[in-house]
């Protein structure tokens, strides 16, 4: 079969997403322009309450985007110049970076064999350090849960607060508990490409801490609490009433999308079957929904370059990870012992086509590549 004979497979398609419900996101686009009402509101208030019931948190706050998700959740904990805030290297650099908005400084943690804060090298790290370590960020990456039991427990020994990064973890649960619902605060993204993906950026924060969200609510507007007053310093990170509207359309459908994402893995998990390709892994008591379905090759460039001359899209989440890169290499702090793990996965991961769109034939065009490449 001749390379032209391939129908192209996209790693990933927020178009298709917006397509899938357009008629219901145009029709949301004009109910806010015909309202008038621009900033906030109605619109964003609604999406609020109907985001906090679907993750089963008390307060919902939308924000401007991801990272500004998790520049306020740690400015509402009080986290400043000075203080320590642990995390991992294998993560979208935003979340570091938000560390280092608030003026903190990060300590970065390995991963465990789910991608996930390796509680076993946090423990080390907590009892090493000589600084003063305020926070814990718990990154839920790829769609399932990090390990929170074991993190919450030696973040409370400790008296830390645990915050939750859950940007690609949009529905996602452990032992029956949201992801968002687990630890003091949680910093969710709407960027496109997400599970629950806007058309533009767009943020929120979730707590079941009542005070936390009145703090919140005034950081994301000046620190007003009355308009033009600013009760404390606060900044601009507003989610727009259109974004919001858009939101809400999609999130009638996230469950569904979800379940969707858990069908085309377990139909990779199959297609894997025999060859030098495994699964990954997933946590028990866990309910993934694969925002991304990772395997890792030894010899990733040329899987890649073999799978994209066969049509199939990939993408590496993410190539280098967050010590290594030029603006952090030798300047951050990292556990002891290293993180070796962080440094092998992000030299061996590719992620598969998935989205909610992916059609069956495409799935089967994909492990049929899959399986030939592998061999």
């Amino acid at each position: 079969m001749t390379q032209a004979a391939f129908s192209p497979v996209p790693q990933t398609d927020p178009r298709a997403g917006y397509l899938a419900q357009k008629a219901e996101i145009d029709a949301a686009i004009r109910r806010v322009l015909d309202s008038g009402r621009y900033i906030l509101g109605e619109e964003v208030e609604a999406f609020e309450a109907e985001f906090a019931a679907f993750v089963g948190a008390p307060h919902a706050i939308a924000v401007g985007s991801g990272t500004d998700a998790l520049v306020l959740a740690l400015r509402a904990l009080g986290i400043g110049p000075g203080d320590v805030v642990m995390s991992v290297s294998h993560t979208a650099v935003a979340t570091v970076a938000a560390i280092e908005l608030v003026g903190a400084l990060p300590l970065l943690i390995d991963i465990d064999a789910c991608y996930g804060l390796d509680p076993d090298s946090l423990a080390a790290a907590l009892d090493a350090t000589p600084r003063q370590v305020k926070a814990v960020i718990a990154v839920h990456l790829y769609g399932q849960p990090a390990a929170m039991p074991a993190i919450l427990a030696l973040a409370r020994g400790r008296g830390l607060a645990v915050v939750e990064d859950c940007a690609q973890a949009h529905g996602a649960t452990l032992d029956g508990r949201g992801a968002g619902t687990m630890g003091d605060i949680a910093a969710f993204s709407f960027y496109p490409t997400k599970n629950l993906g806007a058309l533009g950026d767009g943020g929120l924060v979730a707590t079941g801490n009542a005070g936390l969200a009145d703090k919140l609510r005034a950081l994301r507007q000046y620190g007003w609490r009355e308009r033009y007053v600013s009760d404390i310093p606060g900044q601009n990170s507003r989610l727009d009433p259109l974004q919001a509207a858009i939101l809400r359309v999609k999130l009638q459908r996230l469950a569904n999308d979800n379940r969707r994402r858990q069908a085309i893995a377990a139909a990779y998990d199959r297609g894997l079957a025999g060859t030098s390709l495994a699964p990954p892994k997933r946590r028990a008591g866990g309910y993934h929904v694969f925002h991304q379905y990772v395997v890792e090759s030894p010899r990733r460039d040329e899987l890649r370059e073999a799978l994209r001359a066969r049509g199939i899209m990939t993408l590496v989440h993410y190539p280098v990870p967050v010590h290594l890169q030029p603006a952090y290499r030798g300047r951050v702090a990292l556990a002891p012992g290293g993180l070796a793990r962080s440094e092998a996965a992000a030299a061996r991961v590719v992620g598969l086509p998935i989205y909610p769109q992916l059609d069956d034939a495409q799935v089967r065009q994909v492990i049929a590549a899959l399986r030939d490449c592998a061999r």
